[in-house]
């Protein structure tokens, strides 16, 4: 019922498509944890991967590519556990773009989209 926002289509399809696997860690139980999150549902953190060679050869880098979904302009959050060190827009090769580096705030990194724009953020990581 309702728009395709309202009845998170964008949210059953990747459901759907790329449901999550249980793999056994150990027989503790572990806490609940997170690597990411993002503070709009417009929002789909679609790829997390280490950088690659465009990324100023850095080990340490991680990738995260996000985008808008719903055609609407947002500001969202994206918050991780990770130690990041330092933060920075950058193409699609990873080069880094931009005025230089993200301000890190208590509540993340402050990202701005426009209707279905792709966003790639380089995070270097303390090592």
């Amino acid at each position: 019922a309702g728009s395709f926002q309202e009845a998170g289509v964008i949210q059953q399809a990747y459901n759907l498509n790329f449901p999550l696997h249980v793999v056994p860690a150990s027989c503790a139980p572990c806490p609940a944890w997170s690597a990411f999150s993002v503070s709009s549902p417009a929002i789909v953190l679609e790829t997390v991967k280490q950088a690659g060679a465009g990324a100023e050869d850095r080990a340490e880098a991680v990738v995260v590519r996000l985008y808008e979904a719903h055609g609407s302009t947002v500001t969202a959050w994206l918050q991780t556990s990770l130690p990041v060190q330092m933060a920075m827009l950058c193409d699609f090769l990873e080069r880094p773009v931009g005025w230089g580096p993200l301000p890190l705030e208590k509540q993340g990194l402050r990202l701005f989209f426009t209707p279905f724009r792709v966003l790639s953020v380089l995070l270097v990581l303390s090592c």
